[in-house]
């Protein structure tokens, strides 16, 4: 499908032969469509909403579409303020609820998924506490850069409105346009939608409601263009393919393993947002495979990459399988999950195999390990960017892993008292699970959290002097007998 400047005509699918019902939008959103109606614009919900909503599922968010420019919609609700450089949108607020507003485009822009993210520029450079949860199995979050606390703004010159980088991604565009052109911007067809309030009808451009039938992806225009206009649509076609249980359309994933190098020049914070919505969803596991199948997991995580393919470190690509298992468990079960953990998975590997490029001996000293993560945690910035309250709490709960080896001494009861605790037990776990851990060593942890306090120091006091905590086996391989008394592996 060549786009160019044709216009189609759209199919438009009355009331009557879609399912999509009012009862199931969001009453805000409902209530932003019916103003841009009475103010004399138009009003369409569109993008995953429709997607969702025809699939039996509840969006997460509600977008909205109009010809209405961004200021004019400003003056419409003063709940409404302005965001953007790249794209310039409106985010009209409903308590923590927020409902986007984007004016037509006349030109292939990314979607608003793919907007651009100058807060998360600001969370990578640090600051800010640790937040827990994924949100309804998307963990899609929202920024407001930019943020226009004046009544209008003032639209760019001419120069200003459209800009590419020599790769061909789209920097900047703010050229408005009619429905029948901002359909060219969507990425994928199944997201091409468009529900007009006017008369609760479905605008189909591109066959997307097909293929929503049929359950697969296929990109609007050529594949290897829309690709190197965004590169993250290589990364939301797994995603949506992961979520949906959709196939990919042959043409939309012949260009992906070629191209995927592209996604070496995405802003490492916006790579943060999307490694979030990747395995923070309730679909880790099944993303992380299709990442591998299509070549793109390395080009995110390529000391991780780089570590998996050599022998001692192996077993850390079944270690992340089976943590983003367990993550996806404790989201189906409404459970509290965090980027501290996920990240500690990701670069276990790579951590392990700087300390022991620092080292000789078997026993890790802490100031090296210390200084492993924070090499990786440096290099790493510059493929995907983690923000300081998640690094350091992910660099605390690896310096703990060391620790739970010693068990003798009421000293080491301590460690049942630090707040990195929970999950460096549960990452003790999942060593323990793929063998590099012994287990034994987890289950006595394991059982000591439930004593009472006397029978814990009673425990701990009847068992033999150990080692320093610092000492460990060798970290690269995977147990072949268990040890009694001694340190776990790595």
């Amino acid at each position: 499908m060549n786009v160019s400047s044709t216009l189609l005509a759209p199919l438009v699918i009355p009331r009557s032969e879609h399912s999509i019902s009012r009862a199931a939008i969001s009453p805000n959103a409902l209530k932003v469509l019916y103003r841009l109606k009475e103010a004399g614009y138009q009003g369409f919900l569109v993008g995953g909403a429709v997607r969702d909503l025809l699939l039996g599922q509840r969006p997460k968010d509600f977008d909205v579409a109009t010809n209405a420019l961004p200021e004019d919609v400003r003056r419409l609700f003063r709940n409404c303020r302005l965001i953007g450089r790249r794209f310039r949108l409106a985010h009209v607020f409903f308590g923590n609820e927020i409902i986007e507003v984007a004016t037509f485009r006349a030109t292939a822009a990314p979607e608003r998924e793919d907007a651009e993210d100058g807060d998360a520029d600001a969370e990578a450079a640090g600051g800010g506490d640790e937040v827990r949860g994924g949100d309804e199995g998307e963990a899609e979050g929202r920024h407001e850069p930019d943020v226009d606390d004046a009544a209008e703004f003032s639209p760019p010159s001419d120069s200003e409105h459209r800009a590419f980088d020599p790769r061909g991604r789209i920097l900047r565009d703010n050229i408005y346009g009619t429905i029948e052109e901002d359909v060219w911007r969507r990425d994928f067809a199944a997201n091409g939608l468009y529900y007009n309030i006017e008369d609760f009808s479905i605008w189909d451009f591109v066959d997307g409601v097909r293929d929503i039938k049929e359950r697969r992806l296929r990109l609007i225009g050529d594949p290897e263009t829309r690709y190197r206009e965004d590169p993250v649509r290589m990364l939301r076609a797994v995603r949506f393919a992961a979520k949906l249980d959709f196939s990919i359309e042959p043409n939309t994933e012949q260009p992906i393993k070629r191209l995927a190098y592209l996604l070496d020049g995405v802003p490492p914070a916006r790579l943060f947002d999307e490694v979030l919505k990747l395995f923070l969803s309730g679909f880790g596991a099944k993303a992380y495979r299709l990442l591998q199948q299509y070549g793109l997991f390395e080009h995110l995580f390529p000391q991780s990459a780089a570590a998996f393919a050599l022998a001692p470190y192996a077993y850390a690509g079944e270690m992340l399988e089976r943590g983003l298992e367990n993550t996806d468990e404790r989201i189906a079960a409404d459970k509290p999950v965090t980027p501290t953990f996920l990240f500690a998975v990701l670069l276990w590997s790579a951590v392990l195999r700087e300390l022991n490029e620092r080292q000789a001996g078997p026993s890790p000293d802490l100031a090296l390990l210390m200084q492993a993560c924070d090499t990786v945690l440096r290099t790493q910035q510059s493929r995907v960017a983690i923000p300081r309250r998640f690094a350091i709490p992910m660099r605390e709960l690896l310096m703990l892993q060391p620790k739970f080896n010693r068990r003798s001494g009421v000293k080491s009861l301590s460690l049942l008292q630090h707040p990195r605790f929970r999950a460096a037990f549960d990452f003790l776990l999942l060593r323990a699970q793929v063998g590099v851990a012994d287990p034994e060593l987890a289950k006595w942890w394991t059982d000591i959290q439930v004593l009472p306090q006397e029978e814990r120091v009673a425990l701990v006091q009847a068992r033999p002097a150990e080692p320093a905590a610092e000492g460990s086996a060798a970290p690269g391989r995977r147990r072949r007998r268990r040890r009694r008394g001694g340190a776990a592996r790595s």
